[in-house]
């Protein structure tokens, strides 16, 4: 019977609106002008086609948020967001096999270069700020900071394995379990260019381009110590510790304030996605979804745990998109 009356009611309603409309466009001076209801026809308008993303697994989480959001006002879009690591992700970019690459880091020149020998012209868009976080075992409780020195002792490679007494005098003489990002990672890029300044990393670190398995080593183990994304500390935040980073100003913990001013050093950083530029033009669908995301962005950047740009960047980088079209 409920359903029977609300049936019943969305006829009558329809029907209202229906007269409604019919006099609206009758009266020539009471009703929608033919460009505004071409305007809301544009933006009402239900799109197909494919979407195609991959890159770095810091960015996933905001590119996901996305791609679900997107996908529920154009249901005829299939967004495929993959995560093989911002540099696995350039190579599929500059082969013209995705539409946009996720990066944790700038482009490198050589991949710059790939991309123009492959024809294809690359646009820059930023998407949030990161804290790339350093996380120990919730057992751990001797640790309560590390400065950039004592990160550099322990994971850059001496060839001898490291106990955490070798970092500071007084710590337990048990050897460091190191888990980090992958070689095609941008975070691992990133570490290495600000913490290990170069060098190679300790031999026996665990790497993998899934953040997930990280999170795993380090919460499997007392001794165990891991970095990655923000986004991957605050959902795991119950069973992880972040450890407070001495940049040289003294012990500063990752969080939206320090991580946007820059105290939090030299582990901020912003996050990046990749556009190619003739499918902005060609495919209706991918110039779509660029215009969505950076219209949403900030606010699901903030929901998955990281931080988001001011507004007026954000509006920049619209009217960017908006000048690729032409």
């Amino acid at each position: 019977m409920k359903s029977f009356k609300f049936l019943a009611l969305s006829v009558m309603i329809g029907a209202v609106l229906a007269f409604t409309t019919a006099c609206g466009q009758s009266n020539g001076g009471n009703g929608a002008s033919g460009q505004e209801q071409e305007q809301s026809g544009e933006e009402n308008k239900q799109l197909e086609g494919n979407v195609a993303i991959d890159g770095s697994s810091t960015v996933y989480p905001i590119m996901e948020a996305i791609g679900e959001e997107y996908m529920a006002t154009q249901p005829g879009v299939k967004v495929a967001v993959g995560l093989s690591g911002t540099g696995g992700g350039f190579e599929k970019f500059t082969k013209g096999e995705t539409d946009f690459s996720n990066a944790s880091r700038p482009i490198k020149d050589e991949e710059k270069k790939a991309a123009e020998e492959g024809g294809i012209d690359v646009q820059e868009f930023q998407l949030a700020y990161d804290g790339l976080s350093v996380v120990i075992n919730k057992e751990n409780d001797w640790v309560d900071h590390l400065t950039v020195e004592e990160l550099q002792k322990m994971w850059v490679n001496s060839g001898e394995k490291v106990k955490w007494s070798d970092i500071r005098e007084g710590w337990p003489e048990e050897e460091v379990k190191l888990y980090s990002p992958g070689h095609d990672s941008g975070t691992f890029d990133y570490f290495d260019e600000v913490i290990l300044d170069g060098e190679e990393m300790n031999e026996s670190a665990v790497l993998s381009e899934d953040d997930n398995v990280l999170v795993n080593g380090v919460t499997g183990d007392k001794n165990a110590i891991g970095y990655f994304g923000y986004a991957y500390y605050a959902a795991n935040k119950d069973k992880l510790k972040v450890v407070p980073i001495d940049g040289g100003n003294g012990p500063v913990e990752p969080n939206n304030d320090t991580v946007m001013s820059g105290e939090y050093a030299p582990l901020s950083r912003p996050l990046f996605t990749y556009v190619n530029t003739a499918a902005v033009k060609d495919k209706e669908q991918v110039y779509d979804y660029a215009k969505f995301m950076l219209e949403n962005a900030g606010a699901l950047a903030e929901e998955v745990g990281y931080v988001s740009l001011k507004q007026e960047e954000y509006d920049e980088q619209l009217k960017t998109l908006e000048e690729l079209k032409k």
